[in-house]
């Protein structure tokens, strides 16, 4: 057997995860294709600023997202500094949800002036049912208590 083994090759998938859907299943599932280990980096509630604050607590999506199969390990973001998780993974790929509000260019960028390289991948929109974001399932749920 040979000494040196070969390092897998790791895949970053990062997002809320609040609700778990499919959209969330799909972006995970096409993340791990990319690589032999996917890890996860869950926001932190105190983060999430771009929508309404998630209704699951953090600690409890990174324990649900960490149990999905494919996924090698999730962990929570880092409430200062969101590339600190990534320099501690050390990532080959990052990838980014159809809707996650970054660009590609931008943050990879970023990444090599921390000196990191990863090649940034966009997941494609899953359409394959009508429950593939949190914002919608909450949506339904307020439509359906007021009716």
């Amino acid at each position: 057997m040979n000494k040196e083994a070969k390092r897998q090759r790791r895949v970053v998938a990062t997002g809320t995860f609040d609700l778990l859907h499919p959209g969330h299943l799909w972006y995970l599932e096409e993340s791990a294709k990319l690589g032999d280990e996917l890890w996860v980096i869950v926001a932190r509630d105190s983060n999430v600023r771009h929508k309404p604050r998630p209704v699951v607590p953090e600690e409890q999506r990174a324990l649900i997202v960490g149990a999905l199969k494919g996924v090698h390990k999730a962990v929570l973001g880092d409430q200062e500094d969101m590339f600190r998780p990534i320099e501690e993974i050390q990532p080959d790929v990052i990838t980014l949800g159809f809707n996650q509000h970054f660009d590609e260019t931008r943050l990879k960028d970023s990444l090599l002036q921390r000196g990191l390289v990863a090649d940034v991948i966009r997941i494609g929109e899953f359409t394959r049912c009508p429950f593939t974001s949190s914002r919608k399932i909450v949506q339904e749920i307020k439509r359906r208590v007021t009716l």
